[in-house]
């Protein structure tokens, strides 16, 4: 079978790590072995700044540490290519920066994004810009 590449934004990540309505299909995901896992670092920053704002660094790290152990890949891409891409998103609809990025990188692995903000992301279903599964 055919690897699928599987996109957290960050709200599907706290979702599944505060056990939200919707952890149980980012806990599927995760352990299907027919997924790789991503999320890009600036969503990963959205996860371990919202830790901290809901106890402390500690907290925040351990978060962080948890989700590299679950086998996510933290992507980094800030090539050219990428950033501008990144910007192109941005101006197409009102879209978190934060998201954008989220975006960039789905389109980039050909991936799926999973989410459950459908005020960010419905507008990206509309235009059919990539795949997005709603968790909740």
């Amino acid at each position: 079978m055919k690897k699928v590449n599987i996109i957290f934004d960050a709200c599907a990540l706290i979702a599944f790590l505060n056990s939200e309505p919707g952890a149980d299909i980012v806990e599927s995901l995760l352990i299907d072995s027919q997924n790789k896992c991503f999320v890009h670092a600036v969503n990963l920053c959205e996860v371990f700044y919202e830790f901290i704002r809901a106890g402390d660094e500690n907290l925040a790290q351990s978060v962080i540490d948890g989700i590299l152990l679950m086998g996510i890949t933290v992507r980094e891409d800030m090539d050219t290519d990428f950033w501008k891409q990144t910007g192109r998103y941005k101006v197409k609809g009102r879209i978190s920066l934060a998201d954008c990025f989220c975006i960039s990188l789905a389109s980039r692995l050909d991936g799926e994004i999973i989410t459950s903000d459908h005020h960010e992301f419905e507008e990206i279903v509309k235009r059919d810009m990539v795949k997005v599964r709603f968790i909740r």
